[in-house]
């Protein structure tokens, strides 16, 4: 979700996963935008103008990350207790290439990771809490009321292992987030 540049109202929008700055020469990067680093977004040439003008929420059933553990990583899926959606903020952009294409994408915001993942990864995207959501949405809200939304989630979680066949893309189905045994 995100406010429409046109009348400033939220809307529904899909949106290209790796962030591609309005002023890039090309629609690809040798390393895409994924993730941006909640640390020092209001710096960053390809993060500064969407953080500050072009915020969005990126629903989610929940998200990965990856435990080092013997020289593999094994994956954990996270998702809410109540089995509902995280709002993960996100930043947005809108590329025109000189032939005409529009791309408007998208990067999630990270930050440190809480309590609950430390153990497993150091970083987690940012979750926000409802009473956050308009506040991130504004444009106007100014820049230390944004940069101070960018927190570690507190509220509880629930984590399982799962099958590192979701290292894959090809892979995307119910068994992607199955709880496996450790053994496994």
């Amino acid at each position: 979700m995100r406010l429409a540049p046109e009348s400033a109202q939220p809307e529904y929008a899909l949106l290209h996963w790796g962030l591609v700055p309005f002023w890039s020469k090309t629609a690809t990067t040798k390393f895409p935008l994924i993730n941006a680093r909640a640390e020092g977004i209001e710096k960053k040439p390809s993060f500064r103008g969407p953080f500050k003008h072009r915020r969005c929420l990126i629903p989610a059933r929940g998200f990965y990350e990856w435990q080092q553990i013997d020289g593999r990583k094994q994956p954990y899926f996270f998702r809410p207790v109540d089995d509902g959606l995280f709002l993960l903020a996100g930043i947005w952009d809108n590329w025109q290439g000189d032939d005409g294409t529009v791309i408007e994408s998208c990067a999630i915001i990270t930050t440190e990771a809480n309590a609950q993942i430390r153990p497993i990864h150091e970083r987690m995207p940012v979750i926000l809490n409802e009473e956050n959501l308009s506040a991130w949405l504004d444009p106007g809200t100014n820049q230390q009321t944004s940069l101070a939304l960018l927190t570690p989630f507190a509220a509880p979680m629930t984590i399982h292992p799962v099958n590192s066949k979701v290292n894959n893309p090809r892979h995307n189905g119910p068994d992607c987030v199955a709880r496996i045994s450790a053994e496994e």
